[in-house]
């Protein structure tokens, strides 16, 4: 069987396992908190239960409006996917009230978690570790795990040997100029087509018009302040050993990389040639890798399908259905409209062909969220499916796992233009047209500096929130829905990623790419 028929099959199996564990096995859910047996009393009267211990299933900084839950606080009340459709609440007056409320509820949303004191707290529901659906789902977690830890460990070799081959194997001046050029011309046109349909729908569809998202329309606008200008600022490491130490640093790497195989063409005859030996090499051993791991994709993609369905399940995504459904449609309309008219008039390749020859890369997008951990099968599937060459698809493939992120940064202006639709008719906030302007190229630039993990266009939704002067907590109402989202926006980014290489390639002078006559069984 065919690869990528072979990973549609184990993606769809996979979704029905989990479906199935997902209806006949209890999951009760967790907000990662664990209670004090007593309750606090005031004057003889119930105020709530007191935090004992805590674990890793609360919101980190970064995607809250507060500081992490500590132990020793008062919680009176908690609510699940507060102010929306299938709101549900609790006063806590017993920790096994609380209990019997969150295994009737399940893990998937939301918790909004009241202090007495009156500040309030986020919570992923999460399931529970000891109910019996967490005991089944146990093996296949482990392999996705495995499965990503493999592409994660490929990730920085891979585009460190790419990038430096790609430059220096492109040589200096007017060769290097001409594809840069070409590369970064499409990748801020994508964006900005993206950005501009994201803005378009979300006024067309208007769904936070009316919204009920629990949240208080009477914030304080303006709470924080973040500069987006500090991306540009990050992309140049202060020690470019530390920046090789961490996936969270793609941007000072691809920096630096760009750097060094830029200078190997400006090096004397003997370093030059023993430097692109060097790197060439073992570019190509780490493909060898690649194309080792990208046999276990499918099995990676059926445990990965198993573990998101399994503790999620489908009932989460109805409180936000405007939301999601403007998302999707503008998702769907960039990837089958506006990028396949790109591929098919500049760059002169059919895109029936170019989707069925990037369909492994495309599914592993879908199953891992993640632009960079696709990176292996994105290279190896250009170079062995689409016949892009060595020369384009290391230079061009590596950057867009990092800048060109079309489908997140249509996610980020759909999401902030939402919000503040919310604040504009529930509250004071007023949703002008330069406000709109500022989510477009906030959004545009934010998306160059999320980083190909998972959700992380989400952090970055903080920083367009910021430059609004809105409140953050929105954010943290969108997490009940992210990961579908995340799932999908990546397919977009690695779609676009593909479509920039073949009609990079064909500028280039190319020919075959895609054509089935030659690609591999």
């Amino acid at each position: 069987m065919k690869q990528h028929w072979k990973i549609m099959v184990w993606l769809v199996a996979g979704v029905l396992v989990g479906f199935g564990l997902q209806q006949f096995t209890e999951a009760p859910g967790t907000i990662g908190v664990n209670f004090a047996q007593q309750v606090v009393e005031v004057d003889g009267q119930v105020v709530g239960i007191r935090v004992d211990s805590i674990s890793q299933q609360l919101l980190p900084k970064g995607r809250s409006t507060t500081e992490s839950i500590q132990i020793g606080d008062v919680v009176s009340r908690v609510s699940i996917n507060a102010g929306m459709a299938d709101e549900a609440m609790v006063v806590t007056t017993s920790p096994q009230v609380l209990a019997e409320f969150l295994a009737l509820k399940g893990s998937g949303g939301v918790a909004t978690i009241d202090l007495v004191s009156g500040e309030k707290r986020s919570s992923l529901v999460a399931l529970d570790p000891e109910s019996a659906r967490a005991r089944w789902l146990a093996p296949f977690i482990f392999v996705a795990d495995i499965f990503m830890r493999l592409l994660k460990m490929l990730i920085m070799p891979l585009v460190v040997t790419s990038i430096v081959t790609g430059v220096a194997g492109i040589g200096g001046g007017s060769d290097f100029g001409r594809m840069g050029g070409r590369t970064f011309g499409y990748y801020a046109t994508t964006s900005f087509l993206a950005v501009g349909l994201g803005m378009l729908l979300v006024n067309i569809i208007q769904p936070g018009v009316g919204a009920r998202l629990g949240i208080s329309p009477e914030a304080d606008f303006g709470q924080r302040s973040e500069n987006w200008l500090d991306i540009l600022r990050r992309m140049v490491p202060e020690n470019a050993f530390n920046a090789f130490t961490g996936n969270g640093n793609m941007l000072q790497v691809i920096f630096f990389s760009l750097l060094f195989g830029f200078f190997i063409t400006k090096a004397s005859d003997k370093p030059r040639r023993f430097m692109l030996d060097l790197f060439e090499s073992a570019f190509d051993v780490v493909m060898r890798m690649a194309s080792w791991v990208m046999r276990l994709v499918p099995y990676g993609v059926f445990c990965l399908l198993v573990k998101v369905v399994g503790e999620t399940g489908f009932d989460i995504f109805r409180p936000l259905g405007a939301y999601m459904l403007t998302v999707m449609l503008a998702l769907i309309i960039h990837s089958c409209v506006v990028l396949p008219l790109l591929l098919k008039v500049v760059g002169g390749v059919s895109p029936l062909k170019w989707v069925r020859a990037m369909s492994p890369a495309l599914m592993t997008a879908f199953s891992t969220s993640s632009s960079a951990m696709t990176l292996p099968t994105t290279l190896n599937t250009l170079e062995t499916r689409g016949r892009v060459s060595n020369r384009t698809s290391s230079f061009v493939a590596p950057l867009g796992a990092t800048v060109n992120m079309d489908g997140t940064a249509l996610y980020e202006c759909i999401g902030v233009i939402f919000l503040a639709q919310y604040y504009a008719t529930a509250g004071d906030f007023e949703l002008t047209f330069s406000a709109q302007v500022t989510v477009v190229m906030a959004a545009f630039l934010a998306s160059i500096g999320a980083a190909g993990i998972p959700s992380a266009g989400l952090v970055m939704m903080l920083t367009i929130l910021s430059a609004l002067k809105l409140p953050l907590e929105g954010a943290a109402l969108l997490l009940a829905v992210d990961r579908p989202l995340d799932m999908c926006r990546t397919v977009v980014n690695v779609w676009s990623d593909t479509v920039g290489s073949a009609i990079i390639a064909a500028k280039e002078g190319e020919t075959g790419l895609g054509d089935p006559e030659i690609v591999e069984p």
